[in-house]
């Protein structure tokens, strides 16, 4: 007779946030580099945005699912799809395939993923301090660009750039946090926690 007990299996799945906040950070600082006006669009970015920042947080965002994390799955998998879209937005028009957006549709773009970032940032009031952080500088970033765009105003889409990298760096910031607390098992760089 075989035994009908049932087995409980552990499942231990790595945090995938920290490579979803890391991407995304990584990205957003070398994006708003640029557009802070240090160095024209080029290569680096694209490739920043369809590999690490594109790819590396779908990864995140589908692992999240194994961990039952519907926040995670949703922010990192959108996020993920907005860096391939926007290196479309970039590349398709260059290659012929569309015409290049124009301002409006610009506007239109980043607005929408404002409002996102607006309602994802309700969801961070029950997670850390530093996401928080993290979601209110790319709703108000988002919301530059579209001030920037519509206005044609080149200040204001500098000044983008630099409230990017704030918004960038505490993505970092929060990814490798995330690291080095689980590493020492206990907080050496702090995020806030709820």
């Amino acid at each position: 007779m075989i035994p009908t007990t049932p087995v409980a299996v552990k499942n231990e799945i790595a945090n995938p946030a920290p490579l979803g906040l890391c991407a995304f950070g990584l990205t957003t600082v070398l994006l708003n580099i640029h557009n802070a006006g240090f160095f024209d669009m080029n290569a680096m970015i694209l490739a920043m945005g369809i590999f690490y920042g594109g790819l590396a947080q779908i990864i995140a965002g589908i692992v999240e699912v194994k961990k039952n994390n519907t926040f995670g799955l949703t922010a990192f998998t959108s996020y993920g799809f907005f860096w391939l879209s926007l290196v479309g937005l970039i590349v398709t028009p260059k290659l012929g395939w569309a015409p290049k957006p124009s301002e409006t549709a610009m506007c239109a773009y980043l607005s929408i993923w404002g409002v996102f970032t607006l309602c994802l940032f309700f969801g961070t009031l029950k997670l850390s301090r530093a996401l928080q952080f993290v979601f209110a500088s790319l709703t108000i970033l988002f919301f530059l660009l579209v001030w920037g765009d519509a206005s044609g105003n080149e200040t204001v889409k500098h000044f983008a750039g630099f409230e990017g990298i704030i918004c960038g760096l505490s993505a970092i910031y929060t990814g490798i946090a995330n690291v080095l607390n689980e590493v020492y098992n206990r907080t050496v760089l702090p995020i806030g926690a709820k």
